[in-house]
């Protein structure tokens, strides 16, 4: 079967969109590729494919670059209000963990899936779109997949 002229090896489409595009469209959960399909199918599970242009988006590993990222900046952002409370009030140890606790992991929550969509658009942008990791493996107890249905 002859290859799409407007898609490349991979089956993403040749002209990519610039990297601020592709990252504003990640970090607004739609397929960095075109813009248009959903990127994730639950709060951090990826879609395999993008239902408008069909990118394989389910084979990018984002492992641990999205909790990293997310506790880097959040940690940016709200660490020098620690140190200013601190520093004016000085309350007792409890009042700092009975706030900050809960506001850390509430930001880190709410950030982390859009740091994911940006780190899959970034993948995406600069080529790691997970085919150099072999064939998809199925899951246990389900019968192997036929060669050309990957």
């Amino acid at each position: 079967m002859p290859m799409d002229p407007r898609r490349d090896a991979a089956g993403f489409p040749v002209t990519h969109p610039p990297v601020g595009v592709a990252l504003a469209r990640g970090a607004m959960f739609r397929c960095p590729a075109c813009g248009q399909g959903k990127l994730f199918n639950g709060y951090l599970r990826l879609v395999d494919e993008c239902s408008a242009c069909h990118a394989p988006l389910g084979r990018i590993r984002a492992d641990d670059a999205p909790p990293y990222f997310t506790i880097l900046v959040v940690g940016h952002v709200l660490l020098p209000g620690v140190f200013l409370v601190e520093k004016i009030w000085r309350p007792e140890m409890w009042v700092h963990m009975a706030i900050w606790l809960p506001l850390f992991a509430i930001v880190c929550t709410l950030m982390l899936r859009p740091v994911k969509g940006m780190v899959v658009a970034w993948m995406m942008r600069i080529g790691l779109t997970g085919d150099d990791q072999g064939p998809r493996l199925p899951a246990p107890g389900l019968p192997p997949r036929p060669a050309g249905d990957a």
